[in-house]
């Protein structure tokens, strides 16, 4: 009863953390990340979790909600043809190893690294969208191969899982560089953000097994209860999202996730600096 009057006011805001998370998920292709990390992460600190971790939980569950946001945002995506499986399963494998490869890299930097890293990467990808987006009608009729295109879902992988995001920010603008059309890109992120979540989430349950530090209800540093208010939330609110982004035309579709790259890079710089 103690435990449920102490998190009782966080659970209506990660319920409702958990509804725009979804609806990100599936307008834009992410996982929603973006908006439970920061959330969690100030949610934990009233609570007086040791810092050196706070960030750590905050990515750990959140990847474990996107594991769920993304299949209920691939399957709304993949009812209206827009996800590439024969580009999952070229990408897949490099995507879940880069997935773990970031989940180990996360616990050795520091995070004003990872939040300068990220926030400079999507500074030139916000604008590439805003600026060029919506100017490839045709797409790709093939994907580049090689060795070198492998460390695109590679890197796609690591820095996601690193943030806690289910790759939509990275895969959606290099999707489009790459010839695919906005709304393939989004559908195929989706997909992305499976491979990219469930490794992820358990790289991360293994690294914080035990730890003395954890507050109630972990599983290593996923938190449970986070879990259980955010990921019913997300999945319900997903479908709606998808909904909205095969409303809108290319170039709005751009629009939207260009502004909300630089949304995303501007706070992330400012943590960092």
């Amino acid at each position: 009863m103690e435990l449920v009057t102490e998190w009782g006011p966080l659970v209506l805001a990660m319920l409702a953390t958990g509804i725009v998370a979804g609806l990100m998920a599936g307008l834009l292709g992410v996982g929603g990340g973006i908006v439970i990390v920061p959330v969690l992460d100030t949610a934990l600190g009233t609570l007086g979790v040791d810092p050196a971790i706070r960030m750590h939980i905050a990515v750990a569950t959140s990847l474990a909600t996107i594991i769920l946001t993304s299949v209920s945002s691939a399957r709304a995506h993949h009812q209206r043809g827009s996800v590439d499986f024969g580009l999952a399963r070229s990408w897949g494998g490099y995507i879940l190893l880069g997935a773990v490869f970031g989940a180990w890299l996360a616990s050795r930097l520091h995070s004003n690294v990872l939040a300068l890293i990220f926030g400079s990467v999507a500074v030139l990808l916000g604008l590439r969208m805003l600026l060029f987006g919506g100017r490839n009608p045709q797409p790709a009729r093939e994907i580049p191969a090689g060795m070198a295109i492998r460390l695109v879902p590679f890197g796609i992988g690591g820095l996601s899982s690193m943030m806690g995001i289910g790759g939509g920010t990275f895969s959606v603008p290099v999707l489009t560089l790459l010839g695919h059309t906005i709304h393939r890109a989004v559908g195929t992120s989706a997909l992305f953000g499976l491979l990219i979540s469930v490794p992820g989430a358990v790289a991360f349950v293994v690294t914080g097994w035990g730890d003395p530090r954890l507050p109630p209800a972990s599983l290593g540093f996923v938190n449970l209860l986070g879990l259980a208010c955010i990921a019913p939330a997300t999945i319900l609110a997903a479908p709606q999202g998808a909904r909205i982004a095969h409303r809108m035309n290319a170039r709005q579709l751009n629009l939207a996730f260009g502004v909300f790259l630089l949304l995303v890079s501007g706070r992330m710089l400012y943590r960092a600096l």
